[in-house]
């Protein structure tokens, strides 16, 4: 069983503190924040709300404000960060002085049941997550700045795709997503209306905890 508890998003719920940004906590074989949000104070608070104290790894998806804000008030909380290669090469030595950087390029596993797409995307380059839930896969992404499509059909190369959560940006092809079994769509997506009229979809929020 996998657990996922979003702890930064555009919607809260209760003592929950809703803020620009996301950042999800994922607990397989092993614990991960993916994401920081932009306001580390908000993070933190939401994270103790949670009861979540640390993490083996920090997976940042892309280096835009709204998911890495947080991370200078977490990155003692854990022993590596994974990141695109295209990060700058400034924030990759600032996170070298606190943490195990991962620097990756191409689909590949991180830890066990754990993996990246790797680099897509050419103007904004992004990283997203797959986790193996047990017979399928589960994508959690930050913007889908490269195309929730294509994050979907590099996912697809290791099996089949359970479903997906996190920002899907400008994606409007809503008749690919039917074919998942659960849908999440959180922070940034525009046509966030249209795709929760489905019933595969599910609302996000900070708060937000399922397990697959």
């Amino acid at each position: 069983m996998v657990e996922f508890f979003v702890v930064y998003d555009n919607e809260a719920v209760g003592e929950f503190i809703e803020s620009w940004g996301f950042s999800c906590y994922v607990k397989s074989k092993v614990r991960i924040l993916f994401d920081t949000g932009w306001d580390g104070n908000i993070l933190l608070h939401n994270l103790d709300l949670a009861g979540i104290e640390d993490f083996d790894y920090i997976f940042l998806s892309h280096q835009h404000w709204d998911h890495i804000g947080g991370l200078n008030h977490v990155i003692d909380k854990t022993s590596y960060v994974v990141v695109p290669k295209s990060f700058s090469e400034n924030l990759k030595r600032e996170i070298r002085r606190k943490a195990e950087l991962i620097e990756v390029e191409d689909l590949k596993m991180i830890d066990d049941g754990v993996y990246t797409t790797g680099e897509l995307g050419t103007y904004i380059k992004e990283q997203s997550l797959i986790v193996d839930v047990g017979n399928a896969y589960f994508v959690v992404t930050g913007c889908s700045h490269p195309g929730l499509d294509v994050i979907l059909n590099r996912a697809e190369e290791l099996g089949g795709v359970l479903g997906v959560m996190g920002g899907f940006h400008g994606f409007r092809d809503i008749e690919i997503l039917k074919k998942y079994d659960i849908v999440i769509p959180c922070h940034c997506t525009e046509y966030k209306d249209e795709i929760l009229k489905m019933k595969n979809a599910k609302r996000c929020f900070a708060g937000c905890r399922f397990n697959l």
